[in-house]
């Protein structure tokens, strides 16, 4: 599977972004796909991942209620809209697909395949 992630920009706090990723090759609907995200020196993070078909969301606690991931299966795409971006919320962002039929991972090790990354960067 290939990934190309999109939507990043320079925001203020308390604005949205939506983040999209485009998904490309065999069996994508099998895939679970995810966001991660990663700031300088620091190892990539988990935000939020969707299981196939869409049964299992989950999200790292400090953007629950802010952001939401969704996947379309017709157009193979994930999506992450986030709502009241927080400075903390800086990062370069990651879509992922892993091979998991049912649930999802909120670990890196849990996907095989990763977009080029997307800057968001929030001001205050």
């Amino acid at each position: 599977v290939q990934l190309q992630a999109s939507g990043g920009g320079l925001v203020q706090a308390g604005a949205s972004l939506r983040l999209s990723c485009s998904a490309s090759g065999r069996d994508v609907r099998s895939y679970a796909l995810g966001w991660f995200r990663q700031t300088p020196g620091k190892e990539r993070e988990f935000v939020a991942a969707v299981s196939v078909g869409s049964s299992t969301v989950y999200y790292e606690d400090s953007v629950k209620g802010r952001f939401t991931i969704s996947r379309d299966d017709v157009k193979n795409t994930v999506s992450l809209q986030m709502n009241n971006l927080k400075v903390e919320d800086t990062a370069v962002y990651y879509c992922a697909a892993g091979p998991r039929p049912r649930g999802i991972s909120a670990v890196s090790a849990g996907y095989n395949s990763w977009g080029q990354g997307t800057q968001v960067t929030v001001s205050s």
